[in-house]
């Protein structure tokens, strides 16, 4: 059995390890949390785990810090109980050390978390459990 995973993202390279651990996890709108005077955004994931050799899913969650404003493009807020899936987490430099994380979800919706420094945590939550699902990529 693979321990839980506990990653820490304060580069951009490190988001990119957070990200292909996350690609293929599923989440409700209701969610995903922003609370703008802790400036914080966290997200609860069903994340599929592939380092584990698959079958697998976990509950995880992300949590990005000192975010300063947070940008939904074709996620519907007002359907909290919508599953949505990641496709990947990446940074958009902007002012050093801040920027742009972006969350691009399957069907083309993204969330856009415009950040002061990088500063996001994973961490599985629970115990895993088996799933005859695998997710599937159009080759």
């Amino acid at each position: 059995m693979t321990a839980s995973l506990k990653l820490l993202a304060e580069d951009a390279d490190d988001l990119a390890v957070v990200s292909a651990a996350l690609q293929d996890a599923v989440t409700r709108i209701g969610d995903i949390g922003f609370e703008p005077k802790a400036r914080r955004l966290t997200i609860q994931f069903n994340r599929y785990r592939w380092e584990a050799g698959g079958g697998e899913r976990v509950r995880s969650a992300l949590q990005l810090g000192s975010v300063l404003r947070v940008q939904a493009r074709r996620l519907r807020r007002e359907a909290p109980s919508a599953v949505v899936e990641l496709l990947a987490v990446s940074f958009e430099p902007g002012k050093a050390p801040g920027g742009a994380v972006v969350l691009s979800f399957a069907g083309g919706g993204d969330l856009r978390c415009e950040v002061e420094c990088l500063d996001a945590v994973l961490a599985d939550i629970s115990e895993p459990w088996p799933t005859p699902r695998t997710p599937k990529h159009a080759e």
